[in-house]
C-alpha cells in the first residue's frame, strides 16, 4: 500500500468541521460528547495534528458517523468504480496501521469496504463511547493472525476466517504475530 497523501489530514479537517457545523456543534460540545479536549479537536479541524484512530473514533461517535466516513472524498467520483490511484490511504500514528478505503463512495453507497495492513503486535481499542447502532461489520483476514475482542468476548482469526459483529459495543484490534496482519472490512448501514 503506498503511504498516507499529506492532504489526508487537510481532508479529515474539512470533514469534522463540517460535521460539526452541520450538527450546530460547539467546539466545546462536541469536546463533551466526545471526549476529546477542545484544544486537540481545533488542531485536528486545522489540519495541524495527525489525529490518531482512537481519537478519530471518538469524534465520529460523538458526530454520529461511521469512523471510515471521516475518510471520504469531499466530492465523490461521477464513476461507480473507486480507482487504487485515488482511494483513500491513512496510517494511524499512534499503532502504525495502515487503512485504504476501497469502496466508491456517494450518498446511496450503504456498504464500504476497507483494506487494513496491521503491523505486529499492534493494539487499537475502539471503547470510549457508544458505538454506532445499526452498523454491520464483517473483518476478512487475508494474511497473518488477528485477535478481535468484541465486548468480553475473544476472536483469534487466521489467515481465510471472516468474523460478523454488530457494532455497539468496545471492539479492540491486536495483532500478536510476528507479521503484518492484513484484512478486509466490510461495513454496511442500515
Amino acid at each position: 500500500m503506498k503511504e498516507p497523501s499529506t492532504e489526508l489530514n487537510a481532508r479529515i479537517a474539512e470533514r469534522v468541521r463540517g460535521l460539526r457545523a452541520e450538527r450546530g456543534l460547539s467546539l466545546d460540545a462536541l469536546a463533551t460528547r466526545s471526549g476529546v479536549s477542545r484544544s486537540m479537536i481545533s488542531l485536528i479541524e486545522r489540519g495541524e495534528n495527525n489525529p490518531t484512530a482512537v481519537l478519530l473514533d471518538r469524534l465520529a461517535q460523538a458526530l454520529d458517523v461511521p469512523l471510515a466516513s471521516l475518510f471520504d472524498n469531499p466530492t465523490p467520483p461521477p464513476e461507480p468504480i473507486a480507482r487504487r490511484a485515488a482511494q483513500t490511504v491513512w496510517r494511524d500514528p499512534a499503532s502504525g496501521y495502515l487503512r485504504r478505503s476501497v469502496s466508491p463512495g456517494g450518498p446511496d453507497i450503504r456498504t464500504q469496504l476497507v483494506e487494513v495492513e496491521f503491523p505486529p503486535q499492534a493494539r487499537v481499542a475502539y471503547d470510549s463511547l457508544e458505538r454506532l447502532q445499526g452498523v454491520q461489520q464483517l473483518v476478512w483476514l487475508l494474511e497473518g493472525r488477528l485477535q478481535l475482542t468484541v465486548d468480553q468476548a475473544v476472536h483469534t482469526l487466521e489467515a481465510g476466517d471472516c468474523l460478523a459483529m454488530t457494532l455497539g459495543v468496545p471492539i479492540v484490534f491486536h495483532n500478536p504475530g510476528q507479521v503484518p496482519a492484513r484484512y478486509a472490512v466490510v461495513l454496511t448501514r442500515s
